[in-house]
């Protein structure tokens, strides 16, 4: 679907669940307007599948079920999901998912996390550096070394996906641990790009 500004309605999801095939997991729609302050999508997990345990540092999310079922492991609690089951995890929060015998597709909704965009310091100014999770967003190089005054600066501006969605296997749903990953270590399938 295209990227809307406008309010309305954005998406199906019998649509978005029968448009693909349901052996193909991942994510099957990303919320995409630009001036957005929100991160937006939907994923399916086909049977068996699983999202292994990470945790978010920086943003709360809320993920809500919408077919099939399965297992949230948050905190060395077990939490079973179906079908209208809202759940939210604190930032900070380590889990994992895992999707039971015919599946699971839900939603997840978060804050939109910072990304970086490249401006000038005023001449004779220290410029001003964001938190360091604002400054190292997934994917982000590391700075290494402090700017010369009138240089060249990143700063933080909206852009970059909290999710990880880019590292979660389409055939098995695996989440790949390497930032830069480009294929699933468990069952070889290319990985999502970061679009």
């Amino acid at each position: 679907m295209a990227p809307h500004s406008e309010p309305g309605v954005l998406a199906w999801m019998a649509d978005l669940l029968g448009e693909t095939p349901p052996e193909q997991g991942g994510a099957l729609w990303r919320l995409a307007a630009r001036e957005r302050q929100l991160d937006a999508n939907v994923v399916r997990l086909t049977p068996g599948a699983d999202v292994a345990a990470h945790t978010e540092p920086d943003l709360d999310v809320l993920l809500y079920v919408t077919d099939g079922g399965g297992q949230l492991d948050a905190e060395g609690r077990r939490h079973t999901l179906g079908p209208g089951s809202l759940t939210w995890l604190p930032h900070g929060t380590r889990r994992s998912l895992s999707a039971g015998p015919d599946g699971m597709a839900y939603v997840t909704v978060h804050r939109r996390r910072p990304g970086l965009t490249i401006r000038s310091a005023a001449p004779g100014r220290e410029p001003q550096r964001g938190s360091e999770s604002e400054l190292q967003a997934e994917g982000a190089p590391e700075p290494q070394r402090r700017p010369h005054p009138g240089e060249p600066v990143a700063q933080p501006e909206g852009g970059e996906a909290a999710c990880l969605l880019h590292r979660v296997c389409p055939d098995c749903g695996r989440l790949a641990s390497e930032r830069d990953a480009l294929y699933c270590s468990r069952c070889g399938t290319r990985l999502p790009s970061e679009e």
